[in-house]
């Protein structure tokens, strides 16, 4: 992958050896534990500049998923692209470098489901969750599929996931809504995909999402959407992009539903990734929600 400049990730990268595959993560900082984790088609990119303003409180962790950013990108022989083997890998890595208590999540996109995953198989390690544009439960029933997210999942879809970059190189242009994302942002993000071998991952993810009834992952979806209710006391914070095409107002209204007590914030002018749209405003409630 292409070289991305020290200045736009001023991070020393990490690995350790999750089930014969490398695992890239990031760790910055002493402290209470704070974990960051992203979706898809991003990576521990995602979380660039809020690491900075937190590290000098608290120990950040913002792992790769394999197939995306510098961790392995396997194929489908080696590796099993599911929700239940991510779930796997991240309690692996964090068993491994011992953080099992006083745990924040941080979780974006795809991190919601896998973070809040691991919340739900341990409660008691988890001291706040913070919530951003991401979801933990099957699509509400007031929600329509999104017709991009159909279409990447059919075979021309998919070719042009893994021909053309389309999910993680469209994602840098629709994901932002409040200022255009710099040129060589856009191509930090997508240098983890550089080649056909390299997209699996992102490709993966969307084909991953449950519909159904029989689905791969529905029945984990819907054990965990079953459990949220664990978190109900725990300390919530929701900052959202309300023109995420994807995880829009109605997922949010579902977050409400399932944790009332949360601290939200709505941001009208923000897409999906809310970080690079309101780096300054999200990040300063996320410190001052974990300072107290």
């Amino acid at each position: 992958m292409r070289e991305i400049s020290r200045e736009l990730y001023p991070f020393e990268s990490n690995f350790i050896n999750v089930d014969g595959h490398q695992y890239h993560y990031i760790e910055e900082g002493r402290g209470e534990p704070v974990v960051l984790i992203h979706g898809n088609p991003s990576w521990s990119f995602y979380y660039r500049k809020l690491i900075p303003k937190l590290s000098s409180r608290f120990h950040c962790i913002a792992p790769d998923h394999i197939g995306m950013g510098y961790s392995d990108k396997p194929s489908d022989k080696d590796y099993q692209y599911t929700l239940e083997q991510r779930v796997k890998d991240l309690e692996v890595f964090l068993e491994a470098k011992g953080i099992t208590k006083n745990v924040t999540l941080i979780l974006h996109d795809w991190g919601g489901i896998i973070g809040m995953s691991y919340a739900r198989r341990h409660p008691d390690r988890i001291k706040k969750i913070v919530l951003l544009n991401t979801a933990a439960f099957l699509l509400p029933e007031t929600k329509k599929f999104p017709l991009m997210l159909k279409l990447l999942r059919t075979s021309p879809g998919a070719f042009a996931v893994r021909a053309f970059n389309a999910f993680s190189a469209g994602a840098t242009r629709i994901g932002v809504k409040r200022t255009k994302m710099p040129a060589e942002v856009r191509r930090a993000y997508t240098a983890p995909y550089n080649t056909w071998k390299n997209r699996i991952g992102t490709l993966r993810f969307i084909q991953d999402i449950p519909l159904k009834k029989g689905d791969s992952g529905y029945d984990y979806f819907e054990d965990l959407q079953n459990h949220l209710h664990l978190f109900k006391n725990t300390p919530v914070l929701i900052a959202w992009g309300l023109k995420d095409i994807v995880f829009d107002e109605h997922v949010l209204n579902r977050w409400n539903d399932y944790l009332p007590n949360a601290e939200v914030y709505r941001f009208e002018d923000c897409g999906h990734y809310i970080l690079e749209d309101a780096q300054d405003e999200v990040g300063k409630l996320i410190v001052d929600f974990l300072a107290i």
